[in-house]
């Protein structure tokens, strides 16, 4: 009997429907605060919210022995700002895992996590392993949220010796149906990008996430694993893959950009974010084969060209662009103004 969180959301409900087709699982549970508005197959939807102690209740009457958390949301926007956000991720993690604890039933967990608990800073390693932490913790946001998931999940795992415990720590994931807070922003009319900066990026195809998902939940590997897609792409590339033009800011912009951008409803950017694509980040991905086992079918380019290839032409903007970057237009935050003026009539 496998249990999965957050089933209304694209990935969780994707998630569930995929389980229930594995050999060997005989039921599995969906939960969350509102009915899926797709399609999850033969999967029992409860409608529970992970914030209550009920819970509990959920996981003893259907004798759940594997709960998988995709309940850990990464963009405000999408669940009512920042402050229902944290509620959900951290005070809704808590109560589950509480309830796992008092389980009788529950031998394994399986949590999705992110690489955003690396950061992104100009002293990050080449990439990150498993084993290493973020050179400086992000400050906010979703990355702060899932570094104190993991916490909790490691003092699960103490109380709870007995439990399998699996964290899968996903890159970005991209793809042609999946909506996430970096699709709105490489789907804006004109891109802003820190000035003098070019960062690597990694994605993962939404495909693979739901690969790597249901083969961490089947199976039987534990510990904390990176899962990415092969290769990078840069800031740049990215940009010129979308067909879009680029504003390059000084990234003490950031702080701008981000609240202008929110305000324009055309992304929804946090401090911490911006530094992502100041600084970039890269992932040793040798215990996702190794130990999970996995092997994505998309490499990061192409992760990323599936995503891009959904994207109509950008709107004519060019000459207020062009204006931006020689300086005509004035001050950067005049010119972002502009440049986003103009695409945010389509």
């Amino acid at each position: 009997m496998v249990l999965v969180t957050g089933v209304s959301r694209y990935l969780g409900g994707l998630l569930a429907r995929r389980i229930a087709l594995e050999p060997g699982v005989d039921h599995v549970v969906g939960v969350d605060v509102i009915p899926p508005p797709h399609d999850i197959g033969g999967v029992e939807f409860v409608r529970a919210d992970i914030r209550n102690p009920m819970i509990g209740r959920v996981i003893d009457s259907a004798g759940v022995d594997t709960v998988v958390h995709m309940n850990v949301i990464a963009t405000p926007t999408f669940v009512g700002g920042r402050t229902p956000q944290k509620e959900i991720n951290v005070i809704g993690t808590m109560q589950l895992l509480a309830a796992c604890q008092k389980s009788s039933t529950v031998r394994r967990l399986v949590v999705k996590s992110s690489a955003a608990v690396y950061g992104s800073t100009p002293r990050d390693p080449a990439m990150f392993t498993e084993d290493m932490g973020a050179r400086r913790t992000p400050s906010g946001g979703f990355g702060k949220d899932s570094i104190e998931v993991e916490g909790y999940v490691r003092g699960f795992a103490r109380r709870r010796p007995d439990t399998e415990i699996l964290m899968l720590r996903l890159a970005n994931v991209i793809g042609p149906r999946i909506r996430t807070s970096i699709t709105d922003y490489f789907s804006m009319p004109v891109i802003p990008v820190p000035l003098g900066y070019d960062a690597r990026m990694q994605f993962l195809h939404e495909d693979d996430a739901i690969d790597a998902l249901v083969l961490g939940g089947a199976g039987s590997t534990t510990g904390v694993v990176n899962v990415a897609g092969d290769g990078v792409v840069t800031v740049l590339q990215a940009a010129a893959l979308a067909g879009r033009p680029v504003l390059p800011l000084p990234l003490n912009t950031a702080g701008f950009v981000g609240g202008m951008t929110k305000r324009l409803g055309l992304a929804d950017f946090s401090p911490d974010q911006m530094s992502f694509l100041a600084f970039g980040r890269g992932l040793d991905t040798t215990r996702m084969r190794d130990e999970l086992g996995f092997t994505p079918r998309f490499t990061t380019r192409e992760a990323f060209e599936a995503f891009a290839a959904t994207l109509g032409p950008a709107v004519p903007g060019g000459s207020v662009l062009s204006d931006a970057v020689s300086g005509v237009a004035g001050t950067a935050s005049q010119a972002v103004l502009r440049a986003l003026g103009a695409g945010s009539g389509r």
